[in-house]
């Protein structure tokens, strides 16, 4: 069983705090197993917080110490994000990563992942609004205050609150494919998840454009991957001219059309080589790239690794399970 350890200290973000606990104690394999066990670990009385009112207090079995049992830590958000983090903590979040335990923050969880040194040298992310100051107290990270989150590898950063999910989500997608985060996501009622490098200064709809043309562009997009389809073809459908269709979906997707589309197309692929034996060429044509090479080469770019080495990882999990 993969352990989850989130950590709670004093003043953590309740949103941050529970969102792990949500996505990790949710995910099913195809078969029905639980693959995650979810400890928070807390100090004595550790109280939560929403910008800065208290919320509750925690009483959970886990300490501090239980931390490097675990296979990944989370480390939330929290109010005193900008005061240094206990020693005993950082300590034991380099006793873990030490061990190899994957470490990943969520919002302003990054001050404390920083506070280890683990980060030096390396590419992260935090909620843009303390962006700045990350950067200032840690000049030999390199700050991205643009994206969701960034993954290297063993430890992961992700920006403010609702990004923590997108982290998460993507998490389950590393260790057990995408048709399981998925159905996490479907579970849990959130969006798909959203790939790390989209943009964290979204505009959010009004009910009337979430119900209009982009919404209905996007479920036409998702009918139709295996089209080949244009930017000029895209901006019809939407009712847009091809600069206004570029606009909306920068302001209410965070990324341009051709580009989601791409991601489209290969998280559609990863779903095939999860559930079907068919070859390469024939995913490839149905989610519309020109040839099993165009397929290999955008797959690896994005999902960081070749189609038949995801399918030989992944297509056991759903094969037990049926």
């Amino acid at each position: 069983m993969h352990v989850v350890a989130v950590l709670a200290l004093d003043q953590v973000v309740a949103f941050d705090l529970a969102a792990p606990c949500q996505i990790f104690a949710g995910a099913r394999l195809p078969d029905g197993r639980v693959p995650y066990e979810v400890r928070v670990c807390a100090v004595p009385g550790a109280r939560t917080t929403a910008r800065g009112a208290d919320c509750f207090r925690l009483e959970t079995p886990w300490g501090l110490e239980s931390l490097v049992q675990a296979h990944t830590i989370v480390i939330p958000g929290h109010a005193n994000c900008l005061e240094p983090p206990p020693a005993e903590t950082v300590d034991l979040l380099r006793e873990a990563a030490a061990r190899g335990t994957r470490i990943a923050s969520i919002c302003t969880g990054a001050f404390i992942l920083a506070a280890t040194g683990l980060l030096d040298g390396m590419r992260a992310t935090t909620h843009w609004h303390y962006a700045g100051e990350l950067q200032r107290r840690h000049p030999t990270i390199v700050v991205d205050a643009s994206v969701l989150y960034v993954d290297n590898g063993a430890l992961l950063t992700s920006a403010g609150i609702a990004a923590g999910l997108d982290l998460c989500l993507h998490l389950v997608r590393r260790d057990h494919g995408a048709t399981v985060a998925g159905d996490t996501a479907r579970y849990t009622v959130t969006p798909p998840q959203r790939h790390g490098g989209q943009a964290q200064y979204i505009k959010h709809p009004s009910p009337e454009e979430r119900e209009g043309r982009l919404q209905s562009t996007l479920a036409w997009l998702h009918r139709n991957l295996d089209a080949p389809l244009t930017l000029r073809d895209i901006a019809e459908h939407a009712g847009y001219s091809t600069r206004s269709l570029n606009r909306q979906f920068q302001e209410q997707v965070g990324t341009s059309p051709l580009q989601w589309l791409l991601r489209a197309r290969v998280e559609r692929a990863q779903e095939l080589l999860e559930t079907t034996g068919l070859p390469v060429e024939v995913i490839a044509e149905r989610v519309g790239f020109a040839s099993g090479a165009v397929l290999r080469r955008h797959f690896t770019r994005h999902a960081g690794t070749t189609p038949q080495t995801y399918r030989h990882t992944f297509r056991g999990v759903h094969e037990a399970g049926r």
